[in-house]
């Protein structure tokens, strides 16, 4: 079965679809999600990637990443996702949109129209081991100095995003029910 990314244009119009590893070699703009969990310590959930990701493993980053399927609406493939990967779901709010551009130095572009969903939850996490090496919920005081003095420790997308979405939670009704 092959692993369908939706292409768009650069107002996340659905122009086509690629398999996912050709979207990545070649640099094609296709539609992607990440999401930003948070608890109520108001501590941000993150994930390391498995090391043997074909891009950035090892790599801490956000709660999940991923891609919609062909025909899958947005906010079903993220809370799809989010239970595949960690191992549970909670309410998630589309923040906010931005796109991207990296190269990485395995030849691999990514080139993404990312959706950023938010969501707070304090249950058990229960990572896949095939997506996730570790995981922890992390101070964002902590999370910050960590950016600035080992910035080579997180992915190239969270470092573009994180800031946006912790400012998002901090002013949502999400945060307000941690209080």
């Amino acid at each position: 079965m092959k692993n369908l990314v939706i292409l768009v244009d650069e107002f996340n119009k659905e122009i086509g679809e690629s398999e996912k590893l050709l979207a990545h070699n070649k640099g094609l703009l296709h539609r992607a999600f990440s999401i930003f969990i948070f608890d109520k310590h108001n501590r941000m959930l993150l994930q390391q990637r498995a090391l043997d990701k074909y891009h950035s493993g090892g790599l801490w980053t956000n709660a999940c990443c991923s891609h919609p399927k062909p025909g899958e609406e947005i906010t079903q493939a993220a809370h799809r996702r989010l239970k595949e990967e960690m191992g549970f779901d909670c309410e998630l709010v589309n923040a906010f949109n931005f796109t991207y551009k990296v190269q990485f130095s395995t030849d691999m572009i990514e080139y993404e129209y990312d959706h950023v969903f938010v969501g707070r939850f304090d249950g058990e996490v229960e990572p896949n081991p095939t997506e996730v090496a570790n995981f922890c919920w992390k101070e964002l005081s902590l999370l910050k100095q960590e950016l600035q003095q080992a910035p080579n420790l997180y992915s190239e997308w969270f470092k573009i995003c994180v800031d946006d979405a912790v400012n998002f939670y901090l002013t949502s009704a999400l945060s307000q029910a941690a209080e």
